[in-house]
């Protein structure tokens, strides 16, 4: 459904209908109020699990304020009233209606994620603020929830001290992919810890009232309460205070998630001392109306994932966070030209001379002042250029890190210094995840994912042994250990894959050929499928097969990672089976983020490309549309 001129009935626009079982509004913009009759161009479906959790109804507020700011969309709103069933009934119905895209709000994941990929095959999908499984879908706007049950486990360290205790873990729905990453990020930071342990779970789906009263029941089982408790988000940690208070217990440490500024909203449970901490976490509804309409109109490229930034909130700065948030939102615009230091690690590759070739394209474009310094693969040389950045006093430093760890000293000078670091295709491990601004890149574990599924579902066989040489990436890089996971992940349910060796090929095709050679001397024709970290490897890899007297692609299938231009020519040709985009064009969406932070705007966590997967059957229709 394209163009449409739909009749805007009612003075506000708003029009309630009884199609559904649920609860049903129409929007449109601002200047469509006015008309008597306005052309839209756009329908856009929201479907809502409910509109009565405080951090659900302030994203469907959010929706609404940024719809009224075009007057070329309609929006119909679905509200399920906490019913899976009647979700999916919702957004099925809003199929029938024609809509053009769907904006998605899920509570289970496992119910909605079929649901959510049949739809996807035909019109584009946002999944915002909690997700789904897979990638089936347009693009997810929310938080990284693994992140925030990791840093309520960090903030449940600090309050329980050096006497630790025990804590009770109140988690949401049982299906739901956001309540199984926070409690794995939770579990796994505490049990890190030998004088803190979680004695007792409790599943209450996100409501305030089950919160109460199954903690109330079990605490009456029970001798003593713990010492802390955990909810995945404020409404149950409110319902976790009212059980404590109930039976009159002292001393409980309550930390709760979603940081909404409302009546019985997250912040101000912490002002009024009800709970001790609570996170941030934006809902994304801004984001995802503007977003819906780049992709309607096709303005920009979009990226897979916005992963926006959580914020945690104690009795200690909650007064200091409302200021902080005030002076962002008030800050005035700098209109003097950004300028911008770039570290790049090297020039390993074709795929690095892509994002390298993008970077000064997308500076000069969009008028940013670039200096690019290359630290040609050592990580003291990299550090050095971003020290002189440091005394050159730019606006932004970005840098593509050469492993993940060594980057605290640096980094914290720069934030001494009053300058935002963005980290482009590599991610890093620090302990003060402030020290960076936003990270710009793939999502490298779901590229290994990818590439193991490909493996599982092409070679169809139930019994027969799979074994598979494993060309990893510099070692300790983040693409290196994050494709060896998401690989990893996948082919451990299946017991007749193995990996019977992993060789460091450092992304280069040199080395790649020299790990091949010396695999095929331990295992000659035992070898069933090569798994290669980048392109350039699999390149070395083809030609030490071919060397050996094998025929790449046929005698062994060789899956690789990057789908640059050399990878669709080998696709082509049957030397290469299967290939992973990594998408180097990260240019643009970097010059965006350094004109916002100096700007004085906050700007997403991570932003994750948008990236595909080709066959040898597809590899001829994309080559002429590649560029690198």
């Amino acid at each position: 459904m394209n163009k449409k001129t739909i009749y805007v009935l009612g003075i506000l626009g708003i029009t309630t209908i009884s199609l559904l079982a649920c609860f049903v509004y129409i929007q449109s913009g601002e200047s469509a109020r006015s008309d008597a009759k306005t052309k839209i161009e756009y329908v856009i479906g929201v479907s809502q699990p409910n509109l009565h959790e405080p951090w659900q109804v302030l994203m469907n507020e959010e929706l609404r304020n940024e719809v009224m700011k075009h007057n070329n969309i309609r929006v119909i709103y679905t509200d399920a009233a906490q019913s899976t069933d009647q979700q999916v009934e919702d957004i099925e119905t809003l199929q029938k209606y024609g809509i053009d895209l769907l904006i998605v709000s899920v509570e289970d994941s496992s119910a909605l994620t079929p649901v959510i990929s049949k739809l996807y095959k035909d019109i584009p999908v946002i999944v915002l603020g909690r997700g789904v499984e897979g990638y089936n879908y347009t693009l997810y706007i929310g938080s990284d929830h693994y992140f925030i049950g990791s840093m309520a486990a960090e903030s449940a360290i600090k309050l329980l001290g050096d006497k630790g205790g025990d804590i009770i873990e109140i988690q949401g729905l049982a299906n739901a992919l956001q309540a199984e990453e926070r409690s794995k990020g939770f579990r796994e930071t505490i049990q890190k810890e030998r004088n803190i342990q979680i004695t007792e779970h409790l599943v209450a789906n996100w409501q305030r009232d089950k919160a109460e009263d199954e903690l109330t029941r079990l605490l009456k089982q029970k001798d003593n309460p713990p010492e802390l408790i955990y909810a995945h988000n404020d409404a149950m940690a409110l319902g976790a205070y009212r059980a404590i208070e109930s039976l009159q217990y002292d001393g409980v440490k309550i930390i709760g998630s979603d940081g909404v500024n409302k009546p019985k909203g997250g912040l101000q449970l912490v002002k009024e001392g009800t709970i001790d901490t609570t996170f941030i976490t934006p809902t994304g509804g801004k984001q995802a109306v503007q977003y819906a309409l780049d992709i309607l109109e096709k303005n920009a490229e979009i990226p897979k994932k916005i992963i926006l930034r959580n914020h945690e909130v104690t009795t200690n700065n909650y007064e200091q966070y409302i200021n902080e948030e005030e002076k962002i939102v008030d800050s005035p615009t700098n209109d003097g030209q950004v300028v911008l230091g770039f570290a790049q690690v090297g020039s390993e590759s074709q795929w690095r001379a892509a994002h390298t070739t993008s970077i000064v394209t997308a500076a000069e474009e969009a008028g940013v002042q670039l200096i690019l310094k290359n630290a040609n693969n050592n990580q003291t040389k990299q550090i050095e250029i971003i020290r002189s950045f440091i005394e050159q006093d730019v606006d932004i430093i970005a840098f593509s890190p050469k492993v993940e760890h060594g980057w605290e000293e640096v980094l914290q000078e720069a934030k001494d210094a009053g300058i935002p670091v963005i980290l482009s295709d590599r991610e890093i491990k620090v302990n003060d995840p402030s020290l960076w601004a936003s990270f710009i890149g793939s999502d490298f574990v779901e590229e290994g994912r990818r590439a193991a599924r490909w493996l599982v579902n092409d070679m169809e066989t139930s019994d027969e042994e799979v074994q598979i040489i494993e060309l990893e990436g510099t070692q300790n890089s983040a693409p290196a250990v994050d494709r060896k996971q998401g690989f990893k992940e996948v082919i451990q349910d299946f017991p007749n894959y193995k990996i019977i060796e992993s060789l460091p090929g450092d992304f280069t095709l040199n080395k790649g050929k020299k790990m091949m050679e010396q695999a095929l001397q331990s295992y000659g024709q035992e070898i069933d499928v090569v798994y290669a970290h980048n392109d350039d490897m699999a390149m070395g890899a083809i030609e030490a097969i071919e060397n050996y007297g094998l025929k790449p692609g046929t005698d062994i299938k060789i899956i690789s990672i990057d789908a640059t231009i050399k990878a669709f020519k080998a696709l082509s040709t049957g030397k290469l089976n299967f290939t992973v985009e990594c998408n180097p064009l990260l240019g643009p969406q970097i010059m965006q983020a350094a004109k916002d932070l100096k700007e004085g705007k906050e700007i997403p966590m991570k932003i994750i490309t948008s990236e595909e997967t080709f066959t040898q059957e597809e590899a001829k229709k994309e080559m002429k549309k590649r560029s690198y």
